[in-house]
């Protein structure tokens, strides 16, 4: 089995569609043999998947990730165990043993009946190049939005702001533009619906409510666990994220509600769901034209 670790200076590097390197592990019989660094050769999120499945890569351990990011390496049949950070050593070997990783759950556990509700990323809002927007396949697939820029790969920035005007994300901020492709499911309704018929150069104000965003919040996706059945939830705390898998092996973010001595309570719904969001966006480039 080989499991790559996003790398930057002995620690798990938390932005993967930024990676510029990967440690990976060689591993038999349940120890690390070997380990080296490989480069990412400057590719972005979307070719990261190819170039780990060209070195037959088993597993991913990374800290924050997209929706499209995931959707690609799924393709490939790449494991991904995301929300890890901290040392990457120290990460491989706790996977190994199959305990939880920081804030992330080891990705052989898993909540058995409970869907994947392909929510968006990591601690706050998944910065790795497919920011807040980010919806991963939520409602944007097949949903009909039209545009001349559909199915093209769009370069933007934003802002998004509460309707209190609190900042919740920012690719000003980060210093480059979010880039993905309008209409494929990468990005939420409205942020997508938005940037359809933009012009390069162009700039709107948007108003999503929750069903052109993340949602409204889904009672039947809070459910509660038995300690027992996910060792090393021990470790968790009310607030805390953590990742789980479904039945068909998908990861899929929770937060933690509640936890007393003999379960846990999970929140599956996206820690947008039920909120109004405020965008500001600029189209910065149109790659195919």
């Amino acid at each position: 089995m080989k499991i790559a670790v996003t790398y930057e200076n002995g620690q798990i590097f938390q932005h993967f569609g930024h990676t510029e390197e990967f440690k990976v592990y060689d591993v038999e019989d349940g120890r690390i043999v070997k380990s080296e660094v490989l480069g990412s050769n400057g590719s972005g999120h979307g070719a990261l998947a190819g170039l780990l499945s060209r070195h037959a890569i088993d597993v991913l351990i990374c800290g924050g990730i997209g929706g499209g990011a995931q959707m690609a390496l799924q393709e490939q049949g790449i494991e991904l165990c995301a929300g890890a950070s901290g040392d990457a050593d120290e990460a491989v070997e706790a996977y190994l043993r199959g305990e939880l990783i920081n804030t992330g759950a080891n990705c052989n556990h898993h909540g058995e009946g409970h869907s994947c509700h392909d929510h968006g990323d990591g601690d706050s809002c998944g910065h790795d190049g497919e920011g807040c927007g980010s919806g991963s396949c939520h409602e944007s697939c097949g949903s009909g939005i039209e545009g001349k820029n559909v199915g093209k790969t769009c370069r933007t920035h934003y802002r998004g702001t509460f309707n209190d005007g609190t900042q919740f994300d920012s690719s000003y901020d980060r210093g480059e533009p979010l880039e993905f492709v309008c209409g494929a499911g990468m990005m939420i309704r409205g942020f997508d619906a938005a940037v359809a018929n933009m012009d390069v150069g162009q700039k709107v104000d948007v108003h999503l409510m929750p069903s052109e965003a993340y949602g409204e919040v889904d009672p039947a996706a809070i459910f509660t666990v038995e300690l027992a059945q996910l060792p090393g939830a021990e470790q968790l705390s009310a607030g805390d994220r953590a990742y789980l898998q479904n039945m068909a092996g998908q990861p899929f973010p929770v937060t933690v509600k509640a936890k007393d001595e003999t379960t846990i309570t999970f929140d599956a719904n996206h820690e947008m769901a039920g909120k109004e969001l405020n965008f500001t966006i600029e189209l910065v480039e149109v790659l195919d034209k």
